[in-house]
C-alpha cells in the first residue's frame, strides 16, 4: 500500500473515528427502518463507493423512507423528482431563462443540483426524460446552451421503480442499468418487525426527530478511503474468474462488463471498510455480489424461469481457487 493509503487507515485515531461514525449511522438507520439491516448496509455501501442505487419494489414497502433516511443522517441536502410520462429534460436538469435587465439567457437549475436526489417511479417517464437524468449520473454535470454547470458533491441518485409489470412503465435499458452501482430489494418486513412498526409512531414523525450522524465533508473524506483498501492479487483473479464466468456461462445472455468488475470491486472495498478492515476478503466479494450484479445478467432462456436469485446464486458458484 502507499504511504497516503497507510496512513489513512492505519492511523489508530482516524481509523476508530471513521468506525464510530459508520456504525452510529447504521445504528440510527435501522431505528427507522425496522428488519432490514442487510439492505441498509447496502445502501450504505453504495454511497460510500460513490455510486447511484436503484430499489425496485412494491409501493408501500419504504423506498421513499429509505432515501429520506439517508439524507437525514447525512446531512445531504435533498430533492425529490415524480416522474410522470409527461415529464420532459429541462423539468429535471434547469432551464435558460431571458433576463431583460441582463438582456442574456440566465439557467435556472433543476432539482437535479441536490446532493441526494430521490427520482421516483424512473420507469414511468419517457426514455427521454430518463436519459436526461442518467446523463448527469454518469458525467457529474449538466450542459445546456453551450454552458456545463457541475453537480454538488457528494452528489448521489436513488431511483425507485416499479415492477415492469405494472401498466404505464418503461424500462430502463440495459445501458441505462449499467449506470447504476446497485439494484436492491427492500420487501416486506416480517411478522415481528411488522407489528412494531404497526403499533409505533408514524416513522415521518422519528425522521424529524432524526440527528445528523455523518457531515458531507466526513463523507467525502470517507470515500476517498474506499479506494485504497488492499486488494490482493489472489483476489482480483477470483473476481476476474466471476467475470469469466459470466462472459462463458450458458446460463446468461450476456456478460460483465469491465465496468461492472470495477463496480464490485469499489462495492465490496466499502462493505469491507464498514467492518473496519483495510484489507479485502473473498466473503466481501460475495456478500455484494447480488446487488451489483442483478441488474446487468440477462439470464438465459432456460434460467430465467429459474427467477433472479438463481441467476446470481451461479456467480456464487465460481471457487476461489
Amino acid at each position: 500500500m502507499s504511504q497516503t493509503a497507510s496512513s489513512l487507515l492505519t492511523t489508530p485515531a482516524r481509523a476508530s473515528q471513521h468506525s464510530t461514525l459508520l456504525r452510529q449511522t447504521l445504528a440510527s438507520m435501522n431505528q427507522i427502518i425496522l428488519g432490514k439491516e442487510q439492505t441498509l448496509r447496502l445502501a450504505l455501501t453504495c454511497l460510500l463507493a460513490r455510486g447511484h442505487l436503484l430499489i425496485e419494489d412494491q409501493p408501500g414497502v419504504g423506498k421513499t423512507t429509505l432515501s429520506h433516511l439517508l439524507a437525514r443522517v447525512l446531512n445531504l441536502d435533498f430533492q425529490r423528482i415524480q416522474f410522470t410520462s409527461d415529464m420532459l429534460p429541462a423539468d429535471i436538469l434547469g432551464v435558460s431563462v431571458y433576463d431583460q435587465n441582463s438582456a442574456s439567457f440566465k439557467f435556472h437549475p433543476g432539482p437535479v443540483f441536490s446532493q441526494l436526489v430521490l427520482a421516483d417511479e424512473v420507469n414511468r417517464a419517457t426514455p427521454k426524460a430518463q436519459s436526461a437524468l442518467l446523463e448527469a449520473m454518469e458525467e457529474y454535470q449538466v450542459t445546456t446552451e453551450g454552458e456545463t454547470h457541475p453537480l454538488p458533491s457528494p452528489f448521489f441518485v436513488i431511483a425507485t421503480q416499479n415492477p415492469s409489470n405494472q401498466i404505464g412503465t418503461f424500462p430502463l435499458p440495459e445501458s441505462q442499468l449499467d449506470r447504476f452501482l446497485m439494484r436492491l430489494e427492500i420487501g416486506y418486513p416480517d411478522q415481528a418487525d411488522e407489528k412494531a412498526l404497526l403499533k409505533g409512531r408514524d416513522r415521518r414523525e422519528l425522521l424529524k426527530e432524526m440527528e445528523t450522524t455523518l457531515t458531507p465533508t466526513q463523507l467525502l473524506e470517507i470515500q476517498s478511503v474506499v479506494p485504497q483498501i488492499h486488494v490482493s492479487d489472489a483476489l482480483i483473479d477470483y473476481l476476474q474468474k466471476i467475470l469469466s464466468f459470466s462472459r462463458h456461462s450458458p446460463c446468461y445472455r450476456n456478460g460483465l462488463s469491465p465496468r461492472a468488475g470495477i463496480a464490485i470491486l469499489r462495492c465490496a472495498q466499502a462493505w469491507a471498510l464498514l467492518d473496519n478492515r483495510d484489507h479485502l476478503l473473498p466473503e466481501d466479494i460475495q456478500a455484494i455480489l447480488p446487488a451489483t450484479t442483478n441488474h446487468r445478467l440477462q439470464p438465459s432462456v432456460a434460467l430465467a424461469e429459474e427467477g433472479q436469485d438463481e441467476v446470481v446464486s451461479q456467480l456464487l458458484t465460481v471457487p476461489l481457487d
